[in-house]
């Protein structure tokens, strides 16, 4: 079974339903009763045609799930709205439903995690990873949000066909690239195949709207990417940035990156997209780790601060500030920050380990490895304490 196909289709599929009426969480349920059958079918029986297959499936599932309201018998003829089999839309869907997503009664929050649902292909346990919360309080999250922009108070599986609910209300850009944003991350943490297509919906973005922020965004995209040869070694560990090999970065992507970056900041209408990928394009300047141009890397950082005042955009600003004026200055400003942060112990097990505290600087890479994010953060972590602890 290729799960990247059944990825790729399902906002297409998706897009069709909602275009053809269906209440977009019945929709969205529908293609996923569709997309449990294809797995079980194709195997077997794949079809010549996924795509139309997909949306015929999906449509019955529809259908069947209206008919089974107590209204089925009014609703009996629906059946006849079905299309007849053949070719169906070419057309990409996926980033009007990333729109659709981004409704205005969504907070910011619940907008991403349905859009990483029901448009990106993530699971609920993906999500929930990525929000650090619970995967049942994320499932609530993401069932809330469905029935919210299901329109005119209709529970999931109750609107009739050709109801379009509050879903003629889209979202702004804003919402739509903080989506984008969390889709490349997850797919530059593990799944190509998101971050491509991230970088590929932004591309369009940035084809239908003249937004210097939309472009700072595409650019930070492809200045991370450009690196992800080298993140990691042949045996799969982590390759922090200092160590990797710089001439397995895609300089193709960098040079776009840049030259995207330059004529988005040339407009005067700077983001924090565009601060984020200056800060990249600083790095990926180097020739050298020992030729970072820190100093700027923390101007950067303050201007970031500046449009969002993030305690993560501080974590890493400790960092740039522990490169440029020393460690301790780095500490110092780590000092400020609620040490519960996220890789704050793993920050501040590095910056001791470059004052020469070892000790103090062994005991944080352990704890950071306890609670480290992912299987490849935390055995880099772990080594990393096993090397101080060995020189002790």
């Amino acid at each position: 079974m290729n799960e990247a196909l059944l990825r790729s289709l399902t906002p297409s599929v998706l897009g069709i339903l909602v275009r053809r009426g269906a209440d977009f969480a019945a929709a969205e349920d529908a293609v996923q009763d569709a997309l449990v059958e294809a797995v079980r079918v194709w195997p077997d029986d794949p079809p010549r045609d996924p795509k139309g297959w997909l949306v015929t499936v999906a449509w019955r599932k529809f259908l069947d799930a209206t008919r089974a309201d107590a209204a089925r018998r009014r609703r009996e003829d629906d059946v006849d709205r079905e299309p007849a089999p053949g070719p169906t839309p070419s057309a990409d869907d996926t980033l009007h439903l990333y729109f659709l997503c981004a409704h205005p009664a969504l907070t910011p929050a619940s907008a991403v995690a349905l859009t990483l649902r029901a448009v990106g292909g993530l699971t609920t346990r993906q999500i929930a990873q990525a929000y650090l919360v619970p995967e049942a309080t994320m499932a609530q999250r993401i069932s809330r949000a469905k029935r919210t922009v299901s329109g005119d108070g209709v529970s999931p599986g109750r609107a009739k066909p050709g109801a379009r609910g509050r879903f003629d209300r889209p979202g702004d850009v804003a919402t739509v690239l903080r989506v984008l944003y969390l889709v490349f991350n997850e797919g530059y943490s593990g799944d190509v195949d998101l971050a491509a297509e991230a970088i590929r919906l932004t591309r369009q973005l940035a084809a239908a709207i003249d937004h210097p922020e939309v472009a700072g965004l595409l650019a930070l995209m492809l200045l991370h990417h450009a690196r992800r040869a080298a993140r990691t070694a042949s045996d799969g560990s982590l390759v922090p940035l200092a160590e990797q090999d710089r001439g397995r970065w895609d300089t193709r992507a960098i040079a776009e990156g840049v030259e995207i970056l330059q004529a988005a900041l040339a407009r005067d209408r700077l983001g924090e997209f565009q601060a984020q990928a200056a800060i990249a394009a600083l790095h990926a300047d180097a020739p050298t780790a020992e030729e970072t141009d820190w100093v700027q890397i923390v101007e950067w950082y303050d201007e970031l601060l500046r449009l969002t005042d993030s305690p993560v955009v501080r974590l890493n600003r400790a960092v740039a500030v522990g490169e440029a004026d020393g460690p301790r200055a780095g500490l110092a400003a780590l000092a400020t920050l609620d040490a519960t942060l996220p890789r704050h112990a793993a920050v501040a097990a590095y910056l001791h380990e470059r004052d020469g505290d070892l000790a103090t600087a062994a005991r944080l890479y352990a704890e950071a490895a306890h609670q480290a994010p992912n299987l490849a953060e935390r055995d880099y972590l772990t080594r990393q304490a096993a090397r101080l602890n060995s020189h002790r």
